[in-house]
């Protein structure tokens, strides 16, 4: 399919938060304690939600510039494309770079909201994941529509409230919310547990999808201390494998028949060695593991059945394609991260999907999306309206190169190697 035909729907895009979002949304009584913006000695600028420092912008802000320009450490806005945290100007670069339309995941909250829900008290912490999520639904979903598809934080100190938090946002329209890809390594219950039923009742009643992000469990793949940061860098899908090992041998599927998961942004050219693998683990081992499934099933057929996946720019992932279910297959752009093949996503995907069935192209880049998080963007912007020519069409004076920042320093490294190669930290996009 040429670049110009295609209609792009990402799965994975992130905001820079803007520094007033929770004016608007938190209770007069409780607006001294909201989360805020803080710049330090340094002049850089981090969010604080009492004493929990937020996750810092730095590679998760990088949008439009060339990789000598990328920084690792925290930043200032005005060291980034307004894109990143101005609605308006993110719907300019999404249309200058071909894309229709994204789901955009938390970025200073932790990708499954864990400063919001970690914070100084529960109480305090469910009025501030409230406040987020109507920021996000209302305001920055709700100012386009028919562009962004909306992802919720959930209270995760209580699945009662995760809930019931699920079913308020299913009945604004958000039918993605953000869970983690291990909460046990956030000092919370397995998903093997059973802690999380009722959560996962709700999300099976309501079609919603629970989004397991890269780093959303606040930890990285362990490797020496002293090894080069390209090491975690380039291993950062390992911890969407653990997702998949827990996910397909959970018991969790036959309670719950509508019940989805996505693994996010650990691209999929890995995934079917490990599903040859579980088959042949259940094959020679089912005698003393004592797991069994019910007839037909075993633990591929959970992931092609019941679990979505995504990628950027996976040259393996498109080669093996046959072994995927077609219709929970992904695309995703991450924009504004260091990963993110903006603004030639359409021309990266013409050569990377070449020789690919239109029809499977057009699943992967929007068809699959839309279905599994209830969007629908042609009721309100026409198909022929909705292609990357003619997106491009209707933002042609935005300037995809973003002229401010620095130049990257031994800050930067020193950053990582104290704040990322911690158990505590995150790993950084």
């Amino acid at each position: 399919m040429r670049a110009d035909d295609m209609i792009l729907v990402s799965v994975d895009d992130h905001i820079a938060e803007p520094a007033d979002m929770f004016e608007a949304h938190v209770p007069d009584r409780y607006r001294d304690r909201a989360p805020h913006v803080v710049t330090d000695e340094h002049g850089y600028q981090q969010w604080w939600f009492g004493d929990r420092k937020g996750r810092n912008l730095g590679l998760n802000a990088v949008a439009g510039k060339p990789p000598e320009m990328y920084n690792v450490n925290p930043q200032r806005y005005q060291e980034m494309r307004a894109g990143c945290y101005d609605v308006h100007e993110r719907v300019r670069d999404m249309s200058a770079g071909g894309l229709l339309a994204g789901l955009n995941f938390p970025n200073w909250t932790g990708f499954s909201g864990q400063v919001l829900w970690e914070g100084p008290d529960r109480a305090l912490n469910e009025v501030m994941i409230k406040a987020y999520n109507d920021w996000h639904v209302d305001e920055w979903c709700g100012a386009y529509p028919d562009r962004f598809i909306p992802c919720g934080v959930l209270p995760m100190f209580d699945v009662s409230k995760c809930a019931e938090e699920l079913r308020r946002l299913a009945a604004k329209g958000c039918h993605a919310v953000t869970f983690s890809e291990n909460p046990a390594a956030l000092k919370l219950p397995s998903i093997h547990s059973g802690h999380w039923d009722p959560l996962f009742a709700a999300a099976s009643d309501e079609g919603t999808v629970l989004c397991l992000h890269v780093g959303s469990s606040s930890r990285g793949a362990a490797t020496s201390d002293d090894s080069p940061p390209s090491v975690n860098m380039s291993i950062s899908s390992a911890m969407s494998i653990y997702s998949l090992g827990d996910l397909m041998w959970a018991d969790i599927w036959w309670r719950y028949p509508d019940l989805r998961f996505s693994l996010t942004e650990g691209d999929i050219g890995w995934i079917p060695y490990f599903l040859q693998r579980a088959e042949w683990i259940q094959k020679r081992h089912f005698g003393w593991t004592q797991h069994y499934f019910p007839e037909g099933w075993g633990p591929a057929r959970v992931f092609r059945e019941r679990l979505l996946c995504c990628f950027i720019q996976d040259r393996i992932g498109v080669k093996l394609l046959d072994e995927f279910n077609l219709d929970n297959v992904c695309w995703e752009c991450d924009y504004p991260h260091s990963d993110s093949s903006w603004p030639r996503s359409p021309e990266v995907l013409e050569e990377l999907l070449a020789g690919v069935d239109d029809v499977v192209v057009n699943k992967i880049t929007h068809e699959n999306a839309m279905r599994h998080y209830s969007f629908d963007p042609y009721r309100i912007r026409p198909r022929e309206r909705c292609t990357a020519a003619a997106l491009r069409a209707e933002a042609p004076d935005v300037d995809v190169v973003t002229r401010v920042g620095r130049a990257p320093d031994q800050s930067d490294r020193d950053y990582f190697m104290t704040n990322v190669k911690v158990p505590s930290a995150i790993m950084p996009k």
